[in-house]
């Protein structure tokens, strides 16, 4: 059945629109081009979406042209401002960013352990409203946060999970009832996928998982670009995947004698101890990803370190390959990014000799800021659907 005219112009404009935020900014004959459309019909929305102010003249393409077809156009970036979140067990950072994901204004507050739930929600909060205004004057509309723990993929709640701080899930409500604006929460692991999926290292891949390699051990699952979070939301709980190698088995509510218990950051800085690396970390990054780095420079038996760490990563690379079959990892996380392409090849060498799967071992190349950077197109994509929507 044929679209309606008031539907093909929707339809059109939103086609329009997504060009323009992600390629940007275009002229009207790139938009024909790139559309398809009729030059009339681009025209028509051109004069729509100015008239709606969702978009204007920023400029014109190549000196010696003028005229209307030299005009470029692009989105009002600052009709409204975004929010990301990356809430880790002992510190919040904070990004705001306009409509098209440039970041304004960012902080970040370090959380003791010994804050009462109640201070460090309201801490949280302080931090991000300050930071909006800092950014400018538009309304804040979409906020994404990164989160760690389980997000029921019912309700989209942060769920109790054992061994994280309570304020993690009081902030969540909180922002929620606070906030005139969409929030959004997702587990970090899968945020860092969208991220390296979008503006990463795996920009050319559909299908992958990713390992999240820091102060614990997460994984996330893509496939054909969409997120698989499983009917719990747990997809992904690697650390308590059961391994050779540790002292016993993990339990319901504690991921030691799991993958964790080999690959997590405290393992990983012992594991450097015993090949004479000494680890000075400084609180800005984990142990293991300081360790990691100085092994890549040369100090103590760093091949030997390297080749043990791969050894235990090819593990839960294994499990991985063998039941989803994904064609390329991802180490990502403030190890994977220091451990780069030689520990990833290092990886992807043993892996070889464990499974009969083609599996491409890839490092990530946006270290710890890749759940900001997932929360912001997260956060962009949500204000999209709401504001980039034409009437018609």
């Amino acid at each position: 059945m044929p679209a309606s005219p008031s539907t093909a112009r929707a339809i059109n404009d939103r086609l329009a629109l997504r060009l323009l935020q992600q390629d940007g900014p275009l002229t009207a004959t790139q938009l024909k081009t790139l559309t398809g459309l009729s030059r009339p019909t681009v025209a028509d929305l051109v004069e729509r979406l100015q008239g709606a102010g969702l978009i204007h003249v920023v400029g014109e393409a190549g000196a010696r042209r003028r005229g209307p077809n030299a005009r470029l156009y692009g989105i009002v970036a600052d009709r409204a401002l975004l929010a990301a979140l990356d809430v880790r067990t002992d510190s919040v950072a904070v990004v705001v960013a306009d409509l098209l994901g440039a970041t304004l204004a960012e902080a970040t507050l370090p959380i003791g352990s010994d804050t009462a739930a109640d201070d460090a929600v309201e801490h949280a909060v302080a931090l991000l409203e300050r930071t909006a205004r800092r950014a400018g004057t538009a309304p804040l509309h979409s906020v994404g946060i990164g989160a760690p723990g389980l997000i029921d993929p019912v309700s989209g709640e942060l769920r109790d999970t054992s061994g994280l701080p309570s304020w993690h899930r009081s902030l969540v409500r909180v922002l929620q009832q606070r906030l005139p604006a969409t929030v959004l929460v997702e587990n970090e692991t899968n945020l860092a996928a969208v991220a390296e999926h979008r503006v990463g290292a795996a920009r050319d891949h559909d299908t992958f998982v990713l390992l999240w390699l820091g102060h614990g051990v997460g994984a996330a699952v893509m496939l054909d670009g969409a997120l698989r979070r499983g009917v719990s939301g747990g997809a992904g709980e690697i650390g308590f995947l059961p391994v050779p190698g540790t002292a016993g088995l993990p339990s319901a509510v504690n991921c030691d004698g799991g993958f964790h218990s080999l690959v997590g950051s405290a393992p990983l800085c012992e594991l450097a101890a015993a090949h004479g690396i000494t680890v000075s970390a400084d609180g800005r990054e984990p142990g293991a990803a300081v360790a990691v780095r100085a092994a890549l420079a040369g100090e103590g038996d760093g091949e030997a370190f390297l080749g043990a760490v791969a050894d235990r990563l090819a593990l839960g690379a294994a499990a991985v390959a063998s039941v989803l079959d994904p064609g390329c990892v991802l180490l990502a996380g403030e190890v994977g990014h220091a451990g780069g392409e030689a520990l990833a090849a290092r990886v992807e060498e043993r892996l070889a000799m464990m499974s009969p799967l083609r599996t491409e071992v890839r490092a990530g190349t946006l270290g710890g800021t890749a759940v900001l950077r997932g929360a912001v197109l997260v956060a962009r994509e949500a204000a999209q659907d709401a504001l980039f929507a034409p009437e018609g």
